[in-house]
């Protein structure tokens, strides 16, 4: 409770879309500055003279205050390190000379989120991918309102039954509040790139990768069918409620989230895959001997309904011994012609 009353309050700026004025009326006083410099001069009017050499020295300074967005764009001002207010929306803008823009986040670059400039002086990587440096520019200082993407790399997460599975998602995301954004947290996107990773750890670790019985993922102390394969959707919801509750206290939104890669680690993926096939022939065999015994019934009973012929239990028994060799053997039948009798 004491964060939420000492966090800083969004604060926009408006009435400031006056920067096309300023810059024509600071260039009409230069040049009616250099008219009067002519003027004082002919005529030695030492104290003139003095105002427009002034105004040519120190006349630039109300330029720094004009400041340009694009849709979906927010500069965050402060001055003498105190929080102003945010310029949202397009237009050309004209503030206190004397501010500066505030944005420490401004030199790094997530995978996938083309939101800054990237004037380059400087590489590293890290678990978003590349995160680049920028010049301290006035323009890399702005932050961008749009929904952008965070790619972060494939993890490797134990499930709920201990087996490695390598997991990566794709968050979709926008900054909400632009003075917690950058006041609360010392890097809005290194915070969201961590609070991700985190997420997918507590999240994953609660579903095995597959269906298993006597597994609970809901926690409400049943077992029930949920899988990081069979219930993607379900697993990304979470993930995103998760991220969600993390980086609220940063102003940051999170629109959506999915999975983009699962798959058994590497050391594992081999055994895991006999695994499926052996479960496949068993289920296969299973329903091919299902239908051999239907078919062995089928036949009992036609015979008998038609008396065709006449049946005792080591006949019947062999009977049914050559039609399940038959019907569940993997390659065809070789037919023996018997000349004796079974007896």
């Amino acid at each position: 409770m004491e964060n939420n009353k000492t966090a800083v309050q969004e604060k926009i700026l408006s009435g400031s879309k006056c920067g096309g004025l300023i810059l024509l009326l600071d260039i009409l006083l230069y040049v009616v500055a250099g008219i009067a410099i002519v003027y004082c001069t002919k005529n030695e009017i030492v104290a003139g003279m003095v105002l427009c050499i002034l105004w040519f020295v120190f006349g630039w300074i109300l330029l720094t205050g004009l400041k340009v967005l694009k849709p979906n764009e927010a500069l965050v001002l402060t001055l003498f390190g105190r929080y102003v207010g945010t310029l949202k929306g397009d237009g050309f803008f004209f503030v206190n000379p004397f501010c500066t823009a505030f944005n420490p986040a401004a030199g790094t670059k997530l995978g996938q989120s083309g939101d800054v400039a990237v004037s380059k002086i400087g590489v590293a990587t890290g678990q978003a991918g590349a995160t680049v440096s920028v010049a301290s520019t006035d323009y890399s200082k702005k932050i961008s309102l749009k929904v952008m993407t965070l790619s972060n790399s494939r993890q490797k997460v134990n499930d709920v039954l201990g087996n490695p599975v390598e997991v990566a998602v794709a968050v979709m995301w926008r900054v909400k509040d632009t003075a917690k954004a950058v006041f609360e947290v010392d890097n809005f996107k290194e915070y969201l790139s961590l609070q991700c990773d985190t997420a997918v750890r507590n999240v994953v670790k609660i579903y095995p990768y597959d269906v298993t019985d006597n597994v609970d993922t809901t926690g409400d102390g049943e077992a029930d069918d949920g899988s990081l394969r069979g219930s993607t959707e379900v697993v990304a919801k979470r993930i995103k409620d998760e991220i969600q509750s993390k980086v609220a206290y940063a102003g940051l939104e999170i629109v959506d989230a999915r999975i983009t890669y699962l798959a058994y680690a590497p050391e594992i993926a081999a055994a895991m895959l006999q695994r499926q096939q052996a479960a496949a022939v068993v289920d296969a065999r299973k329903l091919i001997v299902d239908g051999a015994v239907g078919m062995v019934e089928l036949a009992l009973e036609r015979l008998n309904e038609k008396h065709t012929v006449e049946l005792d239990e080591e006949r019947k028994a062999a009977m049914v011994s050559n039609l399940l060799v038959v019907l569940c053997g993997n390659h065809d039948a070789q037919p023996i012609v018997n000349s004796g009798s079974l007896y």
